[in-house]
């Protein structure tokens, strides 16, 4: 086989957007020779690298690199594009996209990989729609999985453990920033201004969340007028993201999914993002990868707090072969088990939920 150039994935392992990218890849069944992986380590503050922000000036994972269409040949000298979004209906083509129309079981891809190409767009113009408005959910900025990580507390317990979790990581990426804009200063480093005010945007918000962290252990008593006034922020802002944000999200989720998955019967983008999504949120309320679909819920709602409940509005196919009316349950349950079953997820979160 030819000596083609592959397109090259930078994820982080612990990224609920790059787990999307990476799992396409795995139902799509994509050979190594088709695709490289490199990692991207958040935590050192690798995406804000010069390097990293030429391939995505957002510094978000994933980023799929590839190379053009008609620059393929052993002759031709090979240009790429980098593709930055999994969000369907972007500007842009995004990520799934691309990876779900780039192999087909009719496809030439120069690949030595003979695992099946599903289809995973909607087939209908109603499945399309729908599919939207999922992921539409999902990406909005009040459903965001990345801000639930850092205001998973809303008691000072909870923050003490929250607080072993993620300063240490907060911190290396502060440390990161920090340089950074130190080689901007002393000309070691070149770059935009707009370079420099994403640095400095970043390093303040990071800053915001260390400055409650690093009080963790101190009572409220022992705390500063403007420590205290921090600390009490940042429990309503955990409680709006958890208690008002979490509720109208599922509350949303559970209205649009069809399921058991997220269209129905047929696995599709949509429940690359959805899947994604849930195992990340579903990790911060306490549940693992060996959890079925009823004790996740229970997890969820537990989490949620103040009664929130998901309808039991679905009913299983065990339940209609039986003829069992009031054997109902929560889509999102059926979704987890659904998703449970599935080779590509049980590879993708082998190693736990993230």
């Amino acid at each position: 086989m030819t000596n083609l150039p592959k397109a090259v994935l930078y994820y982080s392992p612990k990224s609920v957007w790059s787990a999307a990218g990476i799992w396409d890849s795995e139902e799509k069944g994509y050979g190594s020779d088709e695709i490289d992986r490199r990692v991207v380590d958040l935590g050192k503050g690798e995406n804000y690298d010069p390097t990293f922000l030429r391939l995505n000036p957002k510094a978000t994972v994933p980023v799929l690199v590839v190379p053009y269409e008609n620059s393929l040949g052993e002759d031709t000298e090979s240009r790429y594009k980098a593709l930055i979004e999994t969000k369907v209906g972007t500007p842009s083509q995004t990520i799934v996209e691309f990876l779900d129309k780039s192999r087909s079981a009719i496809s030439s891809t120069q690949t030595t990989s003979a695992a099946p190409a599903p289809a995973l767009s909607p087939a209908t113009i109603a499945a399309t729609m729908s599919c939207s408005v999922i992921i539409d959910i999902l990406h909005a900025e009040t459903a965001n999985p990345n801000t639930l990580v850092y205001v998973n507390a809303r008691d000072d317990e909870s923050l003490k453990t929250l607080a072993k979790g993620i300063a240490p990581s907060l911190q290396r990426r502060q440390e990161a920033l920090k340089e950074y804009l130190s080689q901007a200063e002393n000309g070691s480093i070149r770059v935009s201004d707009k370079v420099k005010k994403l640095w400095v945007e970043k390093l303040d918000a990071t800053g915001l969340i260390l400055a409650v962290l690093v009080d963790a252990e101190k009572p409220q008593e022992a705390l500063g007028e403007q420590a205290k006034a921090n600390r009490i922020a940042f429990f309503r802002t955990a409680r709006q993201a958890w208690e008002v944000n979490m509720s109208d999200v599922f509350t949303q989720l559970s209205k649009e999914m069809a399921g058991p998955y997220a269209l129905g019967d047929q696995f599709s983008i949509a429940d690359l993002h959805l899947g994604g999504w849930l195992s990340r949120v579903a990790k911060l309320a306490g549940a693992t990868k060996e959890d079925d679909g009823s004790t996740v819920v229970s997890k969820l709602e537990k989490r949620i707090g103040g009664g929130f409940g998901l309808p039991r509005d679905f009913i299983t196919e065990q339940a209609r072969r039986e003829n069992s009316k009031t054997d109902r349950v929560t889509k999102v349950g059926a979704f987890w088990d659904a998703l449970r079953e599935r080779g590509s997820w049980k590879k993708v979160y082998e190693t736990g939920l993230y």
